[in-house]
């Protein structure tokens, strides 16, 4: 018998061989991204002893995949996520979630620091929290930062013995000696309204946006990896104060956003998709996303240096195997369209007055729309955004000729140059 025809994998988002989670500490500096990430190397499954993956490259599509970053030994049954902040003198610090097999849920926060310039070659260093004896805590990890007037605060994920998901904070001054500051936000399991938010909260991230703050959760219960949300409020003295609560992302796939700022200083996003794999990958990580605030909502735009891969002759058709395609759905166009191959649907949209409904593979999905839609079509996998949310899937390539019926949307055919 034949063997099965490896599945193409995507060109413009980021992949490795075996198994990738979380993006995090993504990082321009020197004049490069610095791309690091949860990954078990050689199996396609999780396993307790991931590693730190490390890419790097001039521009966020361009990654050169090198070797791991940080691995397990020397204390570490695994390294799990994190982030990394740059000292005034320029020195970069990794701050990891080390655990142990005896109770890989509360893991410790570790640093590591770089032997060159490159950052190929990381030395680990001690352990600078621990979960705290004061609060009764059921899971602790995922430390991410954002910056202060006089220092850094850390944010860490946290679930709470009497049912609260929440996140917890300590700040610095220098970046090495850390001031335990308490909750910064919890919220009880059983409440509701305006959403749900589960009993845990994993890779916390507070970010600022034009003077605002979004605090970036994502939903963790009994194992179950659920969804992304947010709440929009003001960070301040280590607590969080809510406005609002609202969703982010929509179906299968999108969960551990991870937040960080490009080579122009803007606050960025990006996820890891879920379900996207191949013969001998699993796992994807989405498209970067800007992000502002419009309309008290978190708004989510493809990275510009994604427009710099546009083919800019624009086609409603296309026979290239395993492409992948930039598709522009303006508000003022039809509400309906579809990709056609062999005459039959194999992607479909119908827009109405606040959902849009997504019909892939047998599979229905319907989440909020507003303003003008992109859609990202890229080998295995299919993903959308709007102004009110973002989507994304796993899907059939598009390994034959197919076309566009319905709605007067412009195609861009992306490629490297």
């Amino acid at each position: 018998m034949e063997p099965a025809p490896a599945l193409p994998r995507p060109k413009f988002h980021f992949t490795s061989q075996g198994w990738i989670n979380d993006p995090h500490a993504i990082t321009f500096a020197n004049g490069r991204y610095h791309h690091f990430f949860q990954y078990v190397p050689g199996q396609t499954a999780w396993g307790l002893g991931c590693s730190w993956g490390h890419a790097s490259g001039p521009d966020l599509f361009s990654l050169e995949e090198l070797k791991p970053a940080l691995v397990p030994g020397e204390g570490d049954d695994g390294v799990w996520s994190g982030s990394l902040i740059i000292d005034a003198a320029g020195t970069p610090t990794i701050f990891y979630t080390s655990v142990t097999s005896d109770h890989p849920a509360l893991g410790a926060v570790r640093t590591a620091t770089p032997l060159d310039d490159d950052w190929i070659e990381w030395k680990k260093g001690p352990i600078v929290l621990s979960p705290p004896v004061v609060e009764s805590l059921s899971a602790f990890r995922d430390p991410s930062f954002i910056r202060s007037a006089d220092g850094w605060h850390m944010i860490v994920g946290a679930a709470f013995a009497d049912g609260r998901a929440g996140a917890l904070g300590y700040s610095s001054t220098d970046g090495v000696t850390w001031r335990e500051d308490g909750p910064v936000l919890s919220r009880s399991t059983n409440e509701n309204r305006p959403l749900w938010s589960g009993a845990m909260w994993e890779c916390p991230q507070i970010v600022e946006i034009d003077g605002q703050h979004a605090l970036i959760v994502s939903v963790w219960d009994d194992d179950v990896l659920v969804d992304v949300v947010y709440a929009l409020g003001n960070f301040a003295d280590g607590v969080f104060t809510v406005r609002t609560w609202r969703r982010l992302s929509y179906g299968p796939s999108p969960y551990a956003a991870t937040t960080f700022q490009d080579a122009e200083g803007k606050p960025c996003m990006m996820f890891w998709l879920r379900e996207i794999a191949g013969t001998e990958w699993m796992g994807a990580h989405s498209i970067p996303y800007r992000i502002s605030i419009e309309d008290d909502s978190l708004m989510l735009t493809p990275h510009p240096d994604l427009d710099n891969y546009q083919i800019p002759d624009r086609r409603r058709s296309d026979t290239l195997p395993g492409s992948a395609y930039d598709i522009l759905w303006p508000a003022s166009a039809e509400n309906h369209f579809e990709i056609r191959q062999d005459h039959a649907a194999v992607l479909s949209f119908e827009r109405g007055s606040t959902h849009l409904a997504v019909c892939l593979q047998n599979e229905k999905y319907s989440f909020p729309w507003a303003g003008d839609i992109r859609i990202i079509v890229d080998g295995p996998v299919v993903e959308v955004c709007s102004r009110a949310s973002v989507f994304a899937a796993p899907m059939a390539a598009l390994e034959k000729s197919w076309t566009i019926v319905g709605a007067d949307v412009t195609v861009y055919r992306l490629a490297r140059k």
